[in-house]
């Protein structure tokens, strides 16, 4: 005799409750699908789309001045700002943007290009001999051309990873900054070739010079140091701490205060440095990774600009005290930017993604 058990299931049974399960698993993994899919869709939306700026009680937001765009992306590296003019390089694609501006509407300035193989970074311009160099990390290239018509004059080959660079007018002599190589070039614009090399403790980021002393600091990255160079002696003079900063990128210099400001790409920080006592004075938390900073010396304002969209903007109420005044959210990947000191306009690099690259333009409100 055959007997049954009571909790036995039926076949049917089982295959209801199995189909139920498979759906309700394809439910959850199409909803999470979706999900993906929209964060996806906003996060791209908020790459793409470069929105008005946060609104600020001590800036103004003046407009967008639009560049060319070529390829997909566009990150924009160093801004040069001289005479009613602007020089913006771009690291993608290796073209450098000449903004000729329009004193009565800045969005009807004329934007020029120069095309170039290779990824563009600093610009210095020498404007006794109306010529202009510009650094080629890719190339190891250092090119000559001419501000005004941006025709290429003449390419003189470098080390490694040439980056920063500018000219220094007591010296006669265009300084770069390379970071792999660890060293400095210096070439006479006049001869347009390589002079002397500077071998350096550490890996360069920017440097800048100090009107006062006549030297130039150069930061370094991996050290978490700045370094004095004696550009005439071609010789590193004094290396000092700047801790608590991680990774100095963005330098520059108050030489009549004797402070130097540097931001800190590591941990979002910008150190005030004592150019007397060589040693860091005060700190700020600024935007997430800092890559810029620039000092008007008219406003006794310090700007600051990182990869998170933030434009942290600092008040310099004596060479001792600062403040943070705002903090303005402007868009993912605008991470450089540059003061005029004659208009006191802040002009920001905005990194695009399928649109046309632009530069914020801002005024400082008093």
């Amino acid at each position: 005799m055959i007997v049954e058990s009571m909790n036995a299931v039926p076949t049917s049974a089982h295959t209801s409750r199995n189909g139920l399960a498979t759906k309700n698993i394809r439910k959850m993994l199409l909803t999470f699908a979706i999900t993906l899919l929209g964060l996806a869709a906003v996060v791209l939306c908020y790459l793409i789309y470069p929105g008005t700026p946060s609104k600020s009680k001590v800036m103004t937001f003046d407009g967008f001045i639009e560049l060319p765009r070529s390829g997909l992306l566009t990150v924009l590296d160093y801004l040069t700002v001289n005479d009613q003019t602007l020089f913006v390089t771009s690291e993608s694609s290796g073209a450098l943007f000449k903004i000729a501006f329009d004193s009565s509407d800045l969005r009807a300035s004329t934007v020029s290009e120069m095309p170039g193989a290779g990824a563009a970074h600093g610009v210095a311009l020498v404007p006794e001999l109306k010529v202009a160099f510009i650094t080629r990390s890719d190339a190891n290239t250092v090119d000559v051309f001419d501000p005004r018509s941006l025709q290429q004059l003449a390419s003189i080959p470098v080390a490694d990873d040439a980056d920063a660079i500018l000219y220094i007018p007591s010296a006669k002599l265009v300084y770069i900054a390379h970071g792999d190589a660890n060293m400095a070039t210096l070439i006479d614009p006049e001869k347009r070739a390589t002079v002397g090399n500077i071998q350096l403790p550490g890996k360069p980021e920017f440097p800048a010079i100090d009107s006062g002393s006549g030297l130039l600091f150069q930061n370094l990255k991996d050290a978490n140091e700045v370094a004095a160079i004696d550009v005439g002696h071609r010789s590193v003079i004094g290396q000092w701490p700047l801790a608590p900063c991680e990774g100095p990128s963005g330098m520059a210099i108050d030489s009549e205060q004797r402070r130097l400001f540097a931001v800190c790409s590591g941990n979002a920080k910008l150190v005030v440095f004592d150019l007397e006592r060589h040693r860091v004075i005060t700190t700020l938390g600024v935007g997430g990774g800092p890559d810029s900073v620039a000092f008007d010396r008219g406003n006794h304002r310090i700007y600051t600009a990182g990869r998170t969209g933030e434009m942290t903007v600092i008040q310099q109420d004596d060479p001792d005290n600062y403040r943070v005044l705002d903090r303005v959210h402007t868009h993912y990947g605008a991470h450089t930017l540059t003061v005029d000191p004659v208009s006191h306009r802040i002009f920001v690099a905005y990194a695009s993604l399928l649109a046309h690259p632009r530069i914020a333009v801002f005024s400082a409100a008093r």
